[in-house]
């Protein structure tokens, strides 16, 4: 088969690889139009597009020479040149299917299954598209954009999802029932071991956030709680693991309020050194909120990695969250865009330490019982034989 993504791969993109490293019962070639980060994503092969150049209408010099020169008359009244005979495509997509002539495609992205839609038909193979996050609501204000994506969900055999969230997002945009699936991000658990915790003696509690530095993310609604935390909890730190477009912007703002030495900007992470921050780490912050146009998380990956060491989560009721993190179990969730109950929460977990180790506990139950990845491809590799038909065995 072949997986298909416009990058292989961004840093913030780990949970693809996780599925297309770990196929058991299916073998996946990449297509990509770029390659990034190679060294930190190995993977063989990797394919990468060939951008096509659009060809130029055939002219006719005598009728262009005579309009222009001769009557001047230019435009001229009729079409003096001829359209290629052949069907252009941005990317020789189409040929690399046919040669390699895969038993399934699967394109990673909404927003790419639009735009790769009328290559991959070309082909005329089966295919499914998977959606994890803002690609639900990316473009959707251009009517043009939606009906498209509408013959996505027309065309492919099936469309998945990471949470139950997206997948609501889905069929209020026009996909039917019968194509949705759900696919639960991979978390390789063995990866990260539960962490025994200890209060820390001289008050100086980790709060860890692993994300991009975007607004969805909620950072700033974390520093404004901060106010009020650390009147309590002086020794307090913020542990922002990421980097993002709001970086300069989020040092200023800590500034602003008088935070500069509760603030840790950890800049980009690799897994090594994430998972030391999280062994590190008291508590995992995943405050998301909605963006002004409708950007919404599925279930964030870097929460359920925090989890499965024995972090517990205080969040936000949106998007995916609700579905991994449920209040006062494996941890505690909260209004989006409100500093005083997020402050209150946060308070609510480090004034009891019993209740915050618990919290912990069940937290790396629950990411091992339901979001292992062991799971999540079964059910990936499930819905590969599903949309390539019923009897089929193997790897195309």
């Amino acid at each position: 088969m072949v997986s298909v993504c416009g990058t292989w791969l961004k840093p913030e993109m780990q949970s693809i690889y996780r599925q297309v490293t770990g196929l058991r019962r299916h073998e996946s070639v990449v297509f990509t139009e770029q390659v990034q980060h190679g060294g930190q994503f190995p993977w063989d092969p990797v394919v990468t597009m060939t951008k096509l150049r659009r060809p130029r209408p055939r002219g006719n010099f005598l009728l262009r020479f005579w309009y222009k020169h001769v009557v001047k008359q230019w435009p001229p009244p009729r079409a003096i040149t001829k359209e290629p005979e052949e069907r252009y495509y941005p990317y020789n997509l189409p040929a690399l299917l046919r040669m390699w002539q895969p038993a399934l495609v699967h394109v990673y992205y909404g927003h790419k299954a639009v735009k790769y839609l009328e290559m991959v038909e070309e082909w005329g193979g089966r295919w499914v598209v998977s959606f994890h996050g803002v690609d639900v609501v990316k473009f959707t204000e251009d009517p043009e954009y939606v009906r498209m994506l509408r013959e996505v969900f027309a065309k492919a055999a099936l469309v998945l999802a990471r949470s139950e969230s997206l997948l609501a997002e889905l069929r209020l945009l026009g996909c039917p029932e019968s194509k949705l699936r759900l696919n639960r991000t991979p978390v390789p658990v063995e990866r990260f071991p539960v962490v025994e915790r200890r209060v820390p003696e001289d008050g100086a509690w980790r709060l860890v956030q692993a994300c991009r530095l975007i607004g969805k993310k909620g950072l700033y609604t974390t520093l404004e709680a901060l106010v009020t935390v650390v009147r309590e909890f002086p020794g307090v730190k913020f542990v922002v693991c990421g980097t993002g477009p709001e970086n300069d912007r989020l040092r200023e703002r800590a500034e602003e309020l008088g935070l500069s030495a509760h603030l840790e900007l950890k800049g980009w992470q690799s897994q090594e050194q994430l998972l030391e921050e999280y062994r590190r780490g008291h508590v995992f912050l995943h405050p998301s909120e909605l963006t002004a146009n409708s950007d919404q998380e599925g279930i964030p990956n870097s929460m359920l990695e925090a989890m499965a060491t024995g972090l517990p989560v205080v969040a936000t009721e949106h998007g995916g969250i609700p579905e991994a993190v449920t209040h006062g179990v494996d941890g505690l969730l909260v209004p989006e865009k409100s500093p005083e109950l997020l402050a209150g929460a946060i308070l609510e977990v480090l004034r009891d330490p019993g209740r915050w180790a618990a919290l912990g506990a069940a937290a790396a139950t629950t990411v091992r019982e339901r979001f292992s990845d062991a799971a999540s491809l079964a059910s990936l590799e499930a819905a590969y034989e599903e949309a390539r038909g019923a009897g089929e065995a193997g790897a195309g």
